[in-house]
């Protein structure tokens, strides 16, 4: 019989609670709309909500247990302050097991390459990953995702977020891997960063964390390599590059687009090479499968094994997941990244969308925290999107306005005020062949284009 993820004396025990019963629990959250059967449900109050509102609903929905900071008439252990309660249970979680940990981090491609190198690792040890869901990288989703780690893991993989300086020195301590990944450096958040530099400071704050011995795994084609290098060199026993550029330790000796529109790699990681497919297109994600290569040597894991795993990959919602929708005559691509954006990332998957369908059209949505650069890294834009051969461009927001203004007489483009705009006229042109990218700050709210393609209204549009 499998053992409980957690006992009500053990959650006490974690976090200087008291327990009102025994209970129970098979599982962790802090949002009463995702309670399951068995869940323990954290109280969390904050400045906006305060969980103990929801605790009726949460064992409505199944939970068995609650951490909570007042008296309830529920199975629960009363702590003085649930957050506190959350942070002890991620470290609790974290020293019970004997695994290999490894956090994950970068301002471009981290929740792809944490997802990457769970289906790699998982290859190697079927069953035994354990990895954060959706991108619960902040200071609630690491210890979230610490707690609900089953204390059989074999490899824990990890991602972690920050805005500001000092953020991702605390979640690295709290997770303590014993590998430590930097996927890229590029402008994001730079309203409350000086300028890139400041921003691979803060991201090479995740090596503080390093157990004794560890590894540290940096892009090795960065401009910030060096930075990289120097924050790594005090809390590494091992430092591991990857890239294209001569010299990297884990090196594509070539990339080869084929027909499924993925890449076909040769790599060298160490003495050994390697080869493989990419299944997601983009030089990004040549690099991100370099990145999972470092990581599984590393740990220890199978490369042939990962290899395969990286051809198996399929796309994320809002990140790189791809679908077909219906259009009178046909069908158009849609190639979802609404999740996020940053000048780096707009870049580079409009690189991508340059080689798909025969008509190429792009929503894109502002891109924010990008401080007072917004309206120049904005205006940037309009090259990549010439480039790219977009045929029709609907740009999504008032930080759009500098890249209408440049892309004046170039492109073909729309600048509308919100999401519900766009998808009306998404609706309006979309016609068999098309190739449509989706990107945008989540704040955008784009995912809602994507929602409505997916409903039968796509399927009146070019009519």
């Amino acid at each position: 019989m499998t053992s409980p993820l957690w006992t009500a004396s053990e959650i006490a025990a974690a976090t200087s609670g008291h327990a009102n019963t025994d209970f129970t629990a098979t599982g962790v959250t802090f949002d009463s709309r995702e309670v399951g059967a068995g869940d323990l449900f954290l109280a969390l109050t904050g400045e906006e909500t305060d969980g103990h509102r929801f605790i009726d609903g949460a064992f409505a929905n199944g939970a068995t247990g609650a951490v909570v900071s007042r008296d309830v008439t529920h199975p629960a252990v009363r702590v003085a302050d649930t957050m506190a309660a959350l942070e002890d249970l991620g470290r609790a979680a974290r020293g019970r097991v004997d695994a290999t940990i490894i956090g994950v981090t970068g301002s471009v491609g981290k929740t792809g390459t944490k997802e990457a190198l769970a289906a790699a690792l998982d290859r190697t040890m079927p069953g035994r990953v354990h990895w954060s869901v959706k991108s619960y990288n902040n200071h609630t989703g690491v210890p979230l995702s610490l707690a609900r780690m089953p204390r059989d893991t074999r490899f824990g993989v990890f991602e972690m977020g920050m805005n500001h300086a000092g953020e991702l020195a605390k979640l690295t301590r709290m997770v303590r891997p014993h590998i430590a990944i930097v996927t890229a450096i590029a402008p994001a958040h730079t309203a409350f960063f000086s300028g890139e530099e400041a921003i691979a400071d803060a991201k090479g704050e995740i090596f503080q964390g390093l157990e004794p011995g560890g590894t540290a795994i940096v892009t090795f084609d960065s401009p910030h390599r060096d930075r990289l290098l120097a924050a790594a060199r005090p809390h590494a026993g091992r430092i591991v590059t990857f890239g294209s550029g001569e010299g990297a330790d884990v090196r594509a000796i070539e990339a080869m687009r084929v027909a499924s529109g993925g890449t076909f790699v040769t790599a060298r990681v160490r003495n050994r090479e390697l080869s493989f497919t990419v299944a997601h297109p983009g030089a990004h994600w040549v690099s991100n499968a370099l990145a999972v290569l470092a990581a599984v040597d590393a740990a220890g894991g199978d490369l042939g094994r990962a290899g395969l795993a990286l051809a198996d990959m399929g796309g994320l919602p809002g990140r790189g997941l791809r679908f077909a929708v219906p259009v009178a005559g046909g069908e158009a691509l849609v190639i979802d990244e609404s999740y996020n954006a940053n000048p780096s990332s707009m870049r580079a998957t409009l690189a991508v969308l340059a080689l798909e369908g025969h008509r190429r059209i792009a929503v894109l949505g502002g891109m924010r925290e990008l401080g007072d650069d917004s309206a120049a890294y904005h205006a940037a834009l309009a090259d990549p999107i010439d480039e790219a051969g977009i045929s029709h461009a609907i740009l999504v927001g008032a930080e759009m306005l500098p890249l209408a203004r440049a892309l004046e007489g170039r492109v073909d483009f729309v600048h509308v005020p919100d999401a519900a705009t766009a998808r009306d006229r998404l609706n309006d042109v979309l016609a068999p062949g098309d190739a449509v990218l989706i990107k945008g700050s989540n704040g955008i709210g784009l995912s809602a284009v994507v929602a409505a393609l997916r409903t039968p209204i796509a399927a009146g549009a070019g009519d």
